[in-house]
């Protein structure tokens, strides 16, 4: 067996608290925290007095919306917890985090309805490659036995879940747990450490079998302990806890302990194993890949706006040491120089002199650093340690402030959101004149929105984004278009005849000339292509003109009146007048889009589609994914808006979707009219 861990990390370690959402995190980081003395109690989340994610918003919605660090001291060691969202909406606050952390723990229950959610953070796990331990949360609530619920979770895990204790029970009720390891019973108390027992005489068959269930996974790894198990020798413990801080750190095995965060059993037992187990900040700068020689490395895992503090960047050292007022290197070439180091407890700071390699600490006023950034004392920088790849989004809406006066603001105040959110998308869309946010579902914008009024007292008004509706023609025209005008002086005139054609679809726009003669001037044929364009920008429909060809085949002009400006108004009324008589048709976006959602709910998805106006392409199981399949299909993008919040809700909360435009498609009937109405055009 030997010493495969090399021994207890020791020195500051960085921890990530996932789960499901409701499982519980922001409870067993408050327990944590009073189980260490940081906090003088433990508070409930229905206070809203939690150390976690302390924002009005979140207190509002009774959850988590953005990752919150605490730093506290177990056992003359720091240890810094960051509590990450469980919705899917807010997930990608994880992202930035999980990277730079050294373990994460993972809080799951025994609800088969949060198998999905789970399977997605564990996945995120594996493909940034986090060891982890799993909290098995409200063991004390549970009905199903412990190995049945690790039968239901391990489809979730790519590494074997690694039952490390067993839940004691007594007329049916949880009253403790035994530690398969240690060989030992533990007593809960509410809110203080278990009281340390022997295993009851009628427990021991259940527990000798259990333990020999975990060596065994064991020595899936090690040869000596392997020969120990068939030659029926009991392995000492000192080995037994080597060997599962190696299998921990290498992200072979998966330890799963159990307790009830809400009264505040098990935790101590969650962080002795986290002190013994984890590894520390050298494994992380490997696993980052941080260059030899590079001294001091920073890696921002998440950017914050305090009311009176300025912008804060919650980072990790990974490498060397930090001052406050030390100039470091972003990659890329850019400098930023560091106003202050605190130690972060939720909504509190401590203000710090330095800080070291494994610390996690918010640094002050790095305006020009994004989440995600890597820091560096090297000249030059070094490539980013971190790439941060936003998922698609799923939701999106318009916005706009009541009044007028707020609009800079407003843009200002959106920013600095989505500075705090890289999730977050802005877009300002020229056809319809709108700024649209999008994100990853209706609750996250719902949040960002409250932020903005909340935060920054600029009240605003969301609507569904404007469709981008085209429109073309099914009719071939020859249309003349002569402007006259004399007012004293010059004259205007300006004389064509344009020749109006449809193109196949996806041709855009052509023009083209066939005069002869010099009947219009060359120097006028631009001036009328002009005012074609000009007029193209909304047809008699009330939208952009797409789809079709004009060729200027006639004309005249006068020498004295005639000028660019006469040409382009002549183009603009031959093409006003034509347009009409070329059979005009609305055209609407086609998306070729694909879902991901849990094979149990496919027939659910399946049935969501053509109640969209939708068409199933097909499909299949999504590679990679066990138990999930991708629908193919495709849909109006006037159907797409609210789709989310039905696959949600159709999902247990988990399903999404990718969307991309595929075609132009005609839209007729009452759905053009309403089309037009909204846009202002009588149908």
């Amino acid at each position: 067996m030997g010493n495969r861990a090399g021994g207890r990390r020791t020195g500051p370690k960085c921890i990530a608290i996932v789960g499901p959402f409701a499982s519980g995190k922001t409870t067993l980081l408050e327990a944590i925290l009073a189980r260490t003395g940081a906090i003088p109690r433990q508070n409930q989340v229905s206070s809203g007095n939690t150390v976690g994610d302390h924002s009005p918003e979140a207190r509002a919605h009774q959850m988590s919306i953005e990752a919150a660090a605490a730093t506290t001291e177990f056992m003359g060691e720091s240890l810094t917890f960051i509590d990450c969202p469980g919705s899917i909406e807010f997930s990608f606050e994880a992202e930035p985090t999980l990277a730079a952390c050294d373990i994460a723990v993972v809080v799951a229950e025994a609800d088969e309805k949060k198998i999905p959610a789970l399977q997605l953070i564990m996945r995120k796990l594996d493909d940034l490659g986090v060891p982890r331990i799993l909290f098995l949360n409200k063991i004390d609530k549970g009905d199903a036995g412990v190995r049945d619920t690790l039968k239901l979770l391990q489809p979730t895990s790519s590494a074997p879940l690694l039952l490390r204790q067993i839940p004691l029970r007594k007329e049916g009720i949880v009253i403790g747990s035994i530690d398969l390891a240690l060989e030992r019973a533990y007593i809960y108390r509410e809110y203080a450490e278990s009281e340390i027992a022997e295993i009851p005489s009628d427990e021991k068959a259940r527990e000798i079998e259990a333990r020999f269930s975990m060596l065994e996974t064991l020595a899936d790894h090690d040869d000596q302990l392997m020969e120990q198990l068939l030659d029926e020798i009991d392995p000492p413990k000192d080995a037994i806890f080597d060997d599962l801080a190696a299998d921990v750190r290498d992200g072979l095995v998966t330890p799963v302990l159990i307790g009830s965060a809400e009264k505040g059993n098990g935790v101590l037992r969650l962080l002795k194993a986290i002190r013994h187990d984890a590894p520390d900040v050298a494994a992380t700068r490997k696993r980052l890949g941080v260059p030899e020689g590079s001294n001091t490395v920073v890696q921002v895992m998440k950017t914050i706006h305090t009311a009176h503090g300025g912008k804060l960047s919650i980072s990790r050292i990974l490498s060397g040491a930090v001052t406050d007022g030390a100039e470091l290197t972003i990659s890329g070439g850019d400098t930023a120089k560091v106003s202050g180091i605190y130690r972060m407890l939720g909504k509190d700071q401590a203000k710090l002199a330095s800080a070291k390699a494994g610390d996690t600490v918010a640094l002050g006023k790095l305006d020009d650093v994004k989440t995600g950034a890597t820091l560096s004392s090297v000249k030059g920088g070094i490539p980013a340690l971190v790439g941060l790849e936003v998922p698609q989004p799923v939701y999106s809406v318009a916005l706009r402030s009541r009044e007028r006066k707020d609009d800079v603001k407003l843009s200002a105040a959106i920013h600095r959101i989505a500075e705090e959110d890289p999730s977050l998308r802005i877009e300002h869309h020229q056809d319809s004149s709108e700024m649209v946010i999008s994100g990853h579902g209706e609750m996250h914008l719902r949040v960002t929105i409250e932020r903005l009024e909340g935060r920054n007292q600029i009240p605003v008004d969301g609507h569904a984004p404007a469709v981008p509706y085209r429109e073309t023609i099914r009719k071939s025209v020859s249309q003349r278009g002569r402007h006259k005008k004399q007012s004293g002086g010059h004259g205007q005139f300006g004389d064509v005849v344009i020749d109006i054609k449809p193109l196949p679809r996806g041709s855009g726009f052509q023009f083209t000339d066939t005069i002869t003669g010099g009947v219009v001037p060359k120097t006028y044929i631009q001036s009328v292509e002009a005012g074609v364009r000009d007029y193209l920008k909304s047809g008699p429909m009330g939208f952009p003109v797409v789809d079709v060809s004009v060729n200027l085949s006639d004309g005249s002009y006068h020498s004295v009146d005639s000028s660019d400006m006469a040409f382009q108004m002549a183009a603009k009324l031959a093409m006003k007048e034509g347009m009409a008589a070329c059979s005009p048709v609305l055209l609407e976006p086609i998306m070729k889009v694909d879902i991901y959602t849990p094979n149990d709910a496919t027939a659910k998805v399946t049935a969501i589609v053509p109640q969209r106006r939708g068409q199933i392409l097909g499909f299949d199981a999504r590679p990679g994914w066990p138990g999930w399949d991708v629908v193919e299909a495709t849909m109006p993008q006037s159907a797409i808006g609210d789709l989310i919040i039905e696959l949600r809700s159709a999902t247990a909360g988990v399903a999404s979707y990718s969307a991309h435009f595929d075609h132009m498609a005609e839209l007729t009937g009452r759905l053009a009219d309403e089309a037009m109405n909204a846009n202002g055009k009588a149908a």
